[in-house]
């Protein structure tokens, strides 16, 4: 039986995403080693994982993730107050698939998109 998924996103440098991630996104560190080329977060019960890919060339990177939250305009307006950058087309707003999204792009160019029901 499947009880959960954790997404891998390539990263270039692990210092760089994990700062982005954890300082302005406000994921935490998930697990106790530190492994090179490797790392792991956590926020509320999302895990995302990425693996480091040095020659990763952020223009042709087409990674994604769609995470569903219960509070869209608090995280949005929260990410607004901390300065953090909205992806231009990614502002947040209704769909037409029923969803009120918005989306971010991380200092690799993955495109990190949250939504929530309406």
């Amino acid at each position: 039986m499947l009880t959960a998924i954790h997404p891998k996103l390539p990263m270039r440098n692990k210092t760089v995403t994990k700062n982005y991630y954890v300082t302005k996104l406000g994921f935490k560190v998930f697990g106790s080693a530190d492994f090179d080329g490797y790392l792991m977060i956590e926020k509320d019960n999302i895990q995302i994982h990425f693996f480091e890919y040095k020659a990763l060339n952020p223009k042709e990177n087409y990674g994604q993730l769609y995470i569903r939250t219960n509070s869209i305009d608090t995280l949005y307006n929260s990410f607004l107050e901390k300065g953090i950058s909205i992806h231009p087309a990614g502002h947040l707003q209704i769909k037409p698939w029923g969803q009120k999204e918005f989306s971010l792009l991380d200092p690799d160019n993955n495109l990190i998109t949250f939504g929530e029901a309406i």
